[in-house]
């Protein structure tokens, strides 16, 4: 199962400069009860973003793979994944697409979930989620925070 997760505000805001616009620690203890020990893929922008936040702790995913387009890329704790289309047509494991925008463009297509955080309000940033068409997808859970809208969508079609 291919799942997608990620934080938009209402103008479909997900970034600034390779970093997230806000901070809002329930949102953030919210994305680490869903993604902790978990199979994850990124790109290697998002991936070098988290190794920057984390310093020297590891990550706190599971398995790891990193996809690029860089042939030189070397990373010592995960899987290198060149091509982001096969990768996700052939995996047969749960796994959570965590960014950055270009893997999100292409995975969504592959997406049985998303796991949606609707922060409130508009926000300072440069990288938009693409426009989404929900009616591929029902609504299956969702609870509402004074700042955040968490919500589950299960592809229907």
């Amino acid at each position: 199962m291919i799942n997608l997760i990620w934080a938009m505000d209402e103008d479909n805001l997900i970034g600034k400069d390779d970093k997230i616009p806000w901070h809002i620690k329930e949102d953030l203890l919210y994305y680490k009860s869903k993604t902790k020990g978990q199979t994850v893929i990124m790109g290697d922008v998002t991936y070098f973003s988290l190794k920057g936040y984390y310093k020297d702790k590891p990550l706190p995913y599971g398995k790891i793979y990193v996809a690029t387009l860089n042939d030189n890329l070397k990373i010592d704790d995960g899987i290198i994944v060149r091509d982001l289309n096969k990768f996700l047509n052939e995996i047969d494991e749960d796994i959570f697409v965590v960014g950055g925008l270009s893997i999100y463009k292409i995975a969504l297509k592959y997406a049985d979930k998303l796991y949606i955080s609707f922060i409130k309000g508009h926000h300072d940033g440069n990288v938009y989620f693409p426009k989404i068409d929900f009616s591929d997808y029902k609504l299956i859970w969702e609870n509402e925070t004074d700042l955040v809208r968490y919500t589950l969508f299960e592809r229907i079609r």
